[in-house]
């Protein structure tokens, strides 16, 4: 049954990190990125709708601009979202369209989720965007907001991406990372470490497991992903976590069969 979830999707929202979208230089991987854009475009020729949001926007600006590092004033950091974000978008339309999809920018701050009118707005542009068959990418607005670059409310796009399942009522949120799945250790300290592939609840043994943060090139880690997922699984939305380096594995997902972890809402087994 709790496969069978992700095999019926037809509204899923994916969420990719910026360690999944680039190289330790800060440079896109682009290889890596035309692999997830060939399978959301597949998946979207099944007659899914796809929204990805994406991370990435800050660490393709330290690159694009030669920097050796993120700086760590805010107003530095909002400058190299604006310089990546057009870089991001720019590889995502030209490889998109290569397969006949046209993609959408939605770039939100907590206040467009907050605010009841705003909400509305957010909620009806999406419906508008799926219904015209276009593919939102969506982004933490990054140059005007700087909750996230502090590390306060969205705290990352991990949660921005549950909460857009939510707002769109989704079938299924999907985090693509750099780890496949929640381990009962971290992976690369512990090679005894097991991989859970089931969560039905998400309580502090869990949160417990869930250690240390992100890559440098990112802002999150397995902790808010945990988050993330605690945030599906209220609204009733299936989850998983799915080794972003390997993008061709959403088609096992989607297919039912088991990859990464899986997080189920109450009442399913």
């Amino acid at each position: 049954m709790s496969l069978e979830l992700f095999q019926d999707a037809q509204r899923i929202v994916v969420k990719v990190g910026t360690s999944t979208l680039t190289h330790d230089t800060g440079k896109l991987h682009i290889r890596r990125i035309e692999g997830l854009v060939r399978v959301l475009s597949d998946l979207k020729n099944e007659g899914r709708e796809i929204i990805l949001v994406s991370s990435g926007a800050i660490g393709v600006g330290v690159g694009k601009m030669g920097l050796v590092r993120r700086p760590s004033d805010p107003a530095g950091r909002q400058a190299l979202a604006a310089v990546g974000q057009c870089e991001l978008m720019f590889m995502y339309d030209k490889l998109f369209s290569e397969y006949g999809h046209v993609v959408a920018q939605v770039l939100l701050t907590r206040f467009d989720v907050d605010n009841a009118e705003r909400k509305h707005n957010v909620i009806n542009t999406f419906s508008r965007l799926l219904d015209l068959g276009a593919l939102p990418i969506v982004n933490e607005n990054d140059t005007v907001a700087i909750d996230e670059l502090v590390g306060n409310n969205f705290g990352d796009n991990d949660t921005l991406s549950a909460i857009v399942a939510k707002i769109v009522d989704a079938d299924a949120l999907v985090l693509l990372t750099d780890i496949d799945g929640l381990y009962t250790d971290d992976p690369h300290k512990n090679p005894q470490a097991q991989r859970i592939d089931v969560v039905h609840t998400i309580d502090d043994s869990v949160r417990k497991l869930a250690k240390g943060r992100g890559s440098s090139r990112g802002t999150g880690g397995m902790v808010t992903k945990i988050a993330a997922a605690q945030i599906a699984m209220d609204a009733g939305i299936p989850c998983a976590i799915v080794l972003g380096e390997k993008p061709h594995r959403l088609y096992h997902l989607f297919e039912g069969t088991q990859t990464g972890t899986v997080f189920l809402p109450s009442g399913v087994e």
